[in-house]
Parts: C-alpha cells; structure tokens; sequence
C-alpha cells in the first residue's frame, strides 16, 4: 500500500481510491474531508492517472485551497503552483484572464468588491434618476447579485410588480456601464465564465479534455449557477468527486442549493453513495444529540456520526432567569473553565443574532475577561450603532461636530459634500461649530431648505425627548432619525434592525445598572430619601445627595458608557481570549468547550424562519453545525425572559432541546423543580424592587406543559384559590387562559 494511504480508515480509503468514475461523498463535521480530498489528489498522481495540471478542485475559500495544496506538497515531491486549486471565484477570474477576449473583456480588466459594486449601483441609480429613498441601493445590489447568480442577465428577468420593473433598469445600466468601464464583480466572473464556456464549443471541449478530474469541497453550498458551471466542464470521460454534508447547509440566503446534491446523484448517475461518518472531533454524547436533533429533518440524505472516543461528559443546560443571568453564568463557566486549564482561545460563545452579544460584551468587559468578537464588530463599533449613537450626541450637544458630520446626511437627504463645506467652511472663520454655522447662516437654495429640516430634526428631537427615561430617548431617537425605516428597506437589513433595537435594551439596563434617575421636577422627598439611603442613609447629606443625582444626566452618562465599551478592550491578534461569534460564523471551526446561549422559540430557531418554506429545517441545521463544533463540552443556555425592544419578553424553550434526547443532558439549576421563582422580581414604579408574581404554586415567565396544548410559558397570573387563572403563551397554540384548578398545567 502507498505510504499515503497509511492511516485511513475504511470508508476514506474508498473515497480516496474510487476508481474513474463520478461519486458523491457524504462527509459528517469532524470526518476527515479534507484529508480525503487532498489524499485522492496526491493518490491520483502518485498511480500516474493524471499530471499536476490536469486537475480541478474547487472549494469555498482561499484559506482552504492554500490548506489543499500545502496538504498536496506534504505528501509529494510536486510543484502544485500552477495546478488549478481554488475558489469558484478564483479558477474563474484564471479562466477570463487567459480568454478576455472570447469574453469580451479587456485584459487588464479590473474586479469590484462589494463596497466597490455598491458605489457604482448609487452612480448607475443617480445617473438615470431612481428615487435611492424609494429603491435602496443595497436592495438594488443585492437583485443584481441574485439574478446573476441565478443565470440571468437583465433581460431575462421576471418581472412582477413597478417595483421590481425599476430595480431591473438599475440592473440594466449597471451592466452597460461594467461593460463601458471593462470591470466585473464577484457574481460577474462565475456568470461571464459559465457564458464563455457554454458558447464557445472549442474552449469548452478543450477544458473538458484537460480535466479528467473535477473534485469539489463543500458541495452543499453550491449555488444553481456554480453548479451548472461545474456540468459545463464535465465532459464524456471526467470523473466529479463531489463531496460534501447536506445537514450542514446553513447558507440558503446566500443562494446555495442542497437540491444539487440530489440533481447530481441523478445528472451523474451515482450508483454509490459514500458516508464519512467517523468523527474525529468530538465525544459520543456530543454525537448522539446531533444525530437525534438532525434526524428530524425530512429532506436530508441521512448519515450518523460515531467516535471510538467514548461519551464523554454529558450535555450541559442552563435555564436562565434573564438575558443578564444567562451572560453571568458564562462569565462564571468560562472562569471556572480557564481555572481549570482550558484557554480562552478554545472556548466559543454562539449565538444566533448577532445583536445577541450586546449583553455578553458588557458582563466580559465587567468581569475583566478578554474577548474576540470571530468575523464581525463589537457591539458598539457596528455602522448602525455609530449612526444612532452620533444622534443622541446630537441631543446631548448639537455642537459636537463630528457627530453633525456622521448623520447630516444619513439616511440621504440630499446634502452634499459642497453643502457640507460651505458649512465647514464658515464655521471656520466664525470660529463657531458646524451646528451654529448651519443654524445662522445656512446654504441657499434647496441645500439651504434640505440643512433646515435636519436642523428641525435635532430640534425636535430634543423637544421631544426632554425629561423622557433614557431607553424611551434612544428608542425615540432610533425612529425620528429614520434609522430604522432605512435598514428596514434593505434586503439583509433585519441583523441591522435588531442592533438598535438592542441599544434601547442597552439603556434600560445601564439605567437599572448604574441606579440612574431622570428628575423632571423638583426632587420629592421620597426621591431624596431613596437618594440619602443610596448614598449610605446619612440624613445629614440628603440635599447634597440630591443635587448630585439631579445633575446627573443620564444620556450623557451612558455615550460615555458606551465610548467606554467600543475602547480597545478586545484581545489583540494573538492573545488568548474567549471566541465570540454567531452560529453561521462557526462553520468549519472547532473548541474544546462550546456554549449555545438563547435557545428560545423565535430566538433559536429564529422567528423569521418559521414562515420560510424549509426555514425551520435550516434553522435545525443551524444548531446541528453549533453542536459538532464541540469536542469536549458542550452547554445550551436559554432564558425565561429576555430584554426585546425595551420590553420583557417572556419565552417558550428551543423545541431544539426537547429533540435532544433527555438522557444527555445535565441541568445545571432546578429552579423549577424546587418552586423557586428563577426570574428577578420586577422593579416597582419608584427605586427598588417589587414581590415575584405567584399564582397557585406558578410564577410569570415559568415554562410549562399542558396534556393538551403543549409546552408554553406563562405570560400573566390573576386570582386566588380556586379563582386562580394563568395566561399562557403555547407555542403551537398561541394565547390561552387556563383555571388553575382544572388545568393539569405541570413544570416544562
């Protein structure tokens, strides 16, 4: 046997040595894929069934080709420079390089990234007059993207409505002026590529006769475009290795299709299906709750992961009181975790929303415990965040000019950059800031009437939030600056929408956090004693004590909270720190310890997704990837209420943790069980904190079982004895009161 075959196991060795015929190979997470792709590359020009540069292998990021070909030349004694290994993105742009004529492109042709195409889109779209308020330009990027990726040049799309009629012209110019300009995006190369192959009959040929191996990594994230690109290639006597996991295909908003794992089994003919389905990752328990939870999927070509490395330790949950209990029991695990020798670099915290992390940033930088927020920004650092914050600064103090120039012009309101300069221009020799120059002497014509309605804006704003709380203020503020009816127009705007709703969350708790009041009104003298007792109940220093409350300014104090939170408090590149990310930024990652946090119906799996054709499956995919990510300890947080716009929402358990067989799993409180009320009791109108309300033995927020409707949780309690009634919110029911005493209502 060849020394690189040493070590395989019996299902890798088939895959590795199939004979010149297409396959689909099922690889389950931690099975050694790319050992198998790399394996069968090397084996297929060790046996002299191919030369170097007779192959294709497509994968999904650069990352992992460069991990391919040095995989390649670890097992021989091969220049793989030239062999053609890459992305879809990469072999095409190598592809239009070499025949930019047959493809109509000038050689030097230029590529646009996606802040690039955006920036064209808002030319294209001002040049021939589209309304950017009515058509955003994001949503118009994201149609151009789309129908390419489908196939479809402008004129062959359908057309439905006005709307999608004038999105459509936007697509047409924007094709005539990349065409003017000699520049293609992302979209452009795989679909300008697939048109120069499929009407050009001698490239094609001669590309189908130079590879007589096609091999493909991630095959569930193909695209339909990707996939017909790959059909045009194979010729009579090419053999496609097409490997993949269609339960960890997370990626249907980005256009990838698992319908192509099955076209290809019928396309190709496969007559054998080959399962990779020893993990190498993971302990058995780990395993077993996957397996359990993906198998209530329906469209799914069906494997099941096994380990020779034991169980392991059981499946840790955690039933939260709050969102703030939640993030302070991962503050504790991952203390208790690095205490006990594992690094913070080997710990993951995962969450479905990216606006999720706001509460777990805030306990980490309390708790002094470094962070790395994997493939995205901090809370405070993300664009919507910045934008909104500029505003309230605004409120706080119109004279702050770098906030005036963040927002005077976002959402666009058509003030331009000359606008702008002439403002800058003469607050300079006036000596004043942009905001008084802007309000004294002001442009003429409709630059000077669009700086008069963001004038009247702030204005307005500060009127109408003048002795508001503070969570009302930045929820005032996220609506009247136009803010969230702007993300909400854009086609991937909702993780936007979410982050400032969010902030309002942010508020309330810094409010009830730091103790902070807002006096509209002479101070009363319960608010004095509250005030004197706060400050160590000295009666003595009780006017002193409210003085210094009432200058206190609650919105300017939490900016500089804020200020504060973005500071350079995340781990430098390098340093050990805990893993932040979201569940589809995980894909393809692996840690010793791993913890799922809000598994709440709506939450995880996400609310949108439940009205999505094959939404819900995606979603259980979803949590399939976060739970093999583990290979040692894994915990599944969730919470009894959460903070969502400014409001408590009391919620129904993940239907993910009821598909994980119960004898996995080991609860870490019984709140329930010993009749304890697990969520904080609410605070009273004034300061301090009321009784939990308890209705017959149950509390709001509890999660409960009903012989009949099914799990829910109880969302109001009234009465007394046998008077005693609860309202519940039932996940597959919706609202129902139910008397206590005829109920059968039992713990969930």
């Amino acid at each position: 046997m060849s020394q690189i075959l040493e070590g395989l196991n019996t299902e890798q060795l088939t895959a590795v040595t199939l004979p010149h015929k297409s396959a689909l190979v099922l690889a389950g997470a931690g099975s050694g894929k790319t050992r198998v792709l790399t394996t069968r590359i090397a084996w297929l020009i060790e046996t002299g069934q191919i030369n170097p540069l007779s192959v294709l292998a497509v994968t999904f990021t650069n990352k992992a080709a460069r991990e391919m070909l040095t995989r390649i030349s670890a097992m021989l004694p091969i220049n793989t420079r030239g062999m053609w290994v890459g992305t879809f993105h990469g072999l095409c742009n190598r592809m239009l390089r070499a025949h930019h004529r047959d493809a109509g492109l000038p050689q030097t042709f230029q590529i646009l990234d996606s802040a690039d195409q955006l920036s064209m889109v808002k030319r294209v779209m001002k040049g021939i007059g589209v309304d950017t308020d009515k058509y955003p330009p994001r949503q118009a990027q994201y149609h151009i993207n789309s129908n390419k990726e489908e196939g479809r040049r402008a004129n062959a799309v359908e057309i439905y409505d006005d709307f999608d009629r004038r999105l459509n012209d936007v697509y047409a110019a924007y094709e005539t002026q990349c065409n003017r300009e000699g520049v293609v995006d992302f979209a452009e190369l795989l679909l300008r590529s697939y048109e120069l192959l499929q009407k050009n009959e001698i490239l094609r040929t001669h590309y189908q006769t130079r590879f007589r191996h096609i091999l493909v990594d991630e095959f569930q994230d193909t695209n339909r475009l990707q996939y017909h690109w790959l059909k045009l290639l194979a010729g009579p006597d090419t053999a496609i290795v097409a490997v993949g996991d269609d339960d960890q295909s997370i990626y249907a908003f980005r256009g990838a299709r698992t319908g192509n794992m099955l076209d290809f089994e019928s396309d190709f003919s496969i007559d054998n299906v080959i399962k990779l389905e020893q993990n190498y990752r993971s302990h058995g328990n780990i395993l077993d709750a996957a397996n359990a939870l993906i198998r209530n999927n329906r469209s799914r070509l069906g494997k099941n992961l096994w380990t020779s490395e034991g169980g392991g330790e059981p499946l840790r949950v955690y039933d939260a009181a709050t969102d703030g209990d939640e993030a302070n029991f991962v503050v504790e695990e991952v203390r208790a975790l690095n205490s006990e020798g594992v690094s913070l670099s080997d710990i993951a915290l995962l969450y479905r929303s990216n606006a999720q992390s706001r509460v777990f940033e805030h306990a980490l930088f309390n708790a002094g415990i470094s962070y790395r927020v994997y493939g995205g920004l901090r809370f405070f650092e993300r664009q919507e965040i910045k934008h909104v914050l500029a505003y309230l600064r605004l409120v706080a103090n119109p004279d702050d000019d770098g906030a005036l120039l963040r927002v005077v012009n976002f959402p666009t309101r058509g003030i331009g950059n000359r606008t702008i300069e002439q403002i800058q221009a003469t607050a300079e020799q006036s000596g004043t800031s942009l905001w008084q120059s802007a309000c004294a002497s002001p442009p003429t014509g409709r630059s000077g009437a669009a700086i008069a309605a963001f004038v009247r804006l702030i204005e307005d704003m500060r009127r109408s939030t003048e002795g508001l709380p503070l969570q009302e203020i930045v929820d005032h503020v996220n609506q009247a600056s136009g803010l969230i009816n702007h993300y909400r127009k854009e086609k991937e705007g909702a993780d936007r929408v979410e982050n400032l709703e969010e902030l309002v969350n942010a508020a309330a708790a810094f409010v009830s956090e730091e103790g902070l009041a807002i006096f509209t009104d002479a101070p009363t003298d319960e608010d004095a004693t509250a005030i004197g007792e706060g400050s160590g109940g000295d009666a003595g220093n009780n006017d002193l004590a409210v003085i210094e409350a009432a200058e206190i300014d609650p919105l300017s104090a939490f900016l500089a909270h804020a200020s504060l939170e973005a500071g350079d408090n995340q781990a430098s590149a390098g340093a050990d720190a805990l893993q932040l990310m979201t569940v589809h930024s995980a894909k393809g990652l692996e840690f010793h310890t791993v913890i799922i946090s809000g598994l709440e119906e709506g939450l995880f799996p996400h609310e949108n997704s439940l009205n999505e054709d094959g939404g819900l499956e995606e979603e259980r995919r979803l949590m399939y990837v976060a739970m093999t990510r583990a290979r040692r300890r894994l915990y599944l947080s969730h919470t009894q209420s959460r903070m969502l716009h400014g409001q408590t929402r009391y919620n129904v358990a993940s239907r993910f943790l009821e598909e994980v067989p119960q004898e996995l799993l080991k609860r870490l409180n019984t709140y329930v069980e010993a009749n304890v009320p697990p969520v904080a009791p609410a605070r009273s109108a004034k300061r301090g904190f009321g009784a939990p309300v308890m209705v017959g033995g149950f509390r709001i927020g509890q999660n409960v079982q009903h012989p009949k409707f099914g799990t829910g949780v109880i969302v109001q309690a009234e009465g007394r004895g046998n008077d005693a009634r609860v309202q519940v919110n039932f996940r597959n029911e919706g609202l129902k009161w139910l008397a206590l005493e005829y109920a059968k209502l039992a713990p969930a």
